[in-house]
C-alpha cells in the first residue's frame, strides 16, 4: 500500500494522549522535550496535528483561547512544529491557513522566531512588538527593596484572575487558576493588603521560567524576580517586552544575558488588548 501524500493527510485536535508524541516532535526539531508546558497547553487549550502514517506526528501546535462566551475574545498559536523529514513541504502552512480559518473572526497573536516570521507574514499577521528572551543564574545584590512579596494562597486566586484580566485584556481564569499546580512557585507583590503583581516560577527542563509577570511598575517586578529567584538553585529565563528596558537592564546586571528576540505579531487586530506597561512577561510565548 503506497504512504499517503502530505496534503491528504487529514488534520486532527490533539489531546493529552498525545503528550509524548509532541515531545518527541520538539526533540526532532532540536528542542527541548517540555513534556511539562506541554501538558499545560493541551490541557487549557486546543491542539492539532497531522499523524504520520509512519509514526508519531507530521506537525502540531496549540491555539490557548481567551474570553468568556461562545467565542474567545484572542487566541494565541504556539508550538508550531513540522518534523525534520517533512520540513519545507507547505504542511506548516497547511496547518496554519487551517487554524486562522478555524478561528474566523477572532483576533490572533504569536510570538515569531526569525525562522517562522516570514510564514506568518505571508498569511498576514503583522508585527506590534518584540520580546527579548534572557536566561542564567540571577545574582542577588543591591539595596534592598521596599516592596514586600509573599507566596500566593488559594484565597488570593480571584484576585489573580481579576488583576490578571485586567491588564492582559482578556480572561484566563482556565490558566491562572492552574498556576498553583504548574508553578513550582507563586507569589504576589502586596501594599497596604492590596495586590500590586503577581509572578510564578515554573519548571523547564533545567531551567526556571518566570511568567506570567504583571506588576504595577518595575520596582515591583524587581521585587517579584529577586523573591522567586531566592527560592530556586536553577537558572532563571523569562520573555520580556522590549519596552521595559530598565527592567532588562536590571536582569543583565544580575546574571541574565540575551539568548535572542522573537517577533509578537497579531491577525485581525492591530495590536494586543490590555495594559503593556503592567505587562512585562508571558507565562510563556506559546500561550501569549
Amino acid at each position: 500500500m503506497s504512504t499517503p501524500a502530505l496534503a491528504d493527510l487529514p488534520i486532527r485536535r490533539l489531546t493529552h494522549r498525545d503528550l509524548h508524541a509532541c515531545a518527541d516532535l520538539s526533540e526532532d526539531r532540536g528542542w527541548p522535550r517540555e513534556e511539562h508546558k506541554w501538558g499545560l497547553l493541551l490541557a487549557a487549550g486546543k491542539g492539532y496535528g497531522i499523524d504520520d502514517p509512519e509514526g508519531g506526528l507530521v506537525t502540531a501546535c496549540v491555539v490557548t483561547g481567551y474570553g468568556t462566551g461562545d467565542r474567545p475574545d484572542l487566541c494565541a498559536i504556539g508550538m508550531v512544529l513540522v518534523a525534520e523529514r517533512h520540513a519545507r513541504q507547505g504542511v506548516g502552512r497547511r496547518l496554519m491557513r487551517h487554524v486562522v480559518a478555524e478561528a474566523g473572526t477572532t483576533p490572533l497573536t504569536l510570538y515569531a522566531t526569525p525562522y517562522g516570521r516570514p510564514l506568518y507574514e505571508e498569511l498576514g499577521f503583522k508585527v506590534t512588538g518584540t520580546s527579548e528572551m534572557v536566561r542564567g543564574h540571577f545574582r542577588a545584590g543591591g539595596p534592598c527593596s521596599a516592596v514586600a512579596t509573599r507566596p500566593a494562597t488559594g484565597e488570593d486566586l480571584s484576585t489573580l484572575v481579576r488583576l490578571d484580566e485586567e491588564v492582559f485584556g482578556a480572561d484566563r481564569t482556565h490558566l491562572i487558576t492552574r498556576l498553583p499546580a504548574f508553578a513550582d512557585q507563586l507569589r504576589v507583590a502586596e501594599e497596604g493588603g492590596r495586590i500590586t503583581g503577581y509572578a510564578a516560577l515554573w519548571p523547564n527542563m533545567d531551567t526556571h521560567v518566570v511568567g506570567p509577570l504583571v506588576a504595577r511598575d518595575t520596582e515591583t517586578t524587581k521585587a517579584l524576580v529577586a523573591s522567586l529567584a531566592a527560592h530556586t538553585d536553577r537558572p532563571l529565563r523569562t520573555d520580556v517586552d522590549v519596552r521595559h528596558e530598565a527592567l532588562l537592564t536590571w536582569l543583565k546586571e544580575h546574571g541574565l544575558t540575551s539568548v535572542g528576540f522573537n517577533a509578537v505579531m497579531t491577525y485581525g487586530t492591530p495590536d494586543l488588548p490590555g495594559d503593556w506597561t503592567r505587562r512585562f512577561a508571558p507565562l510563556t510565548v506559546a500561550a501569549g
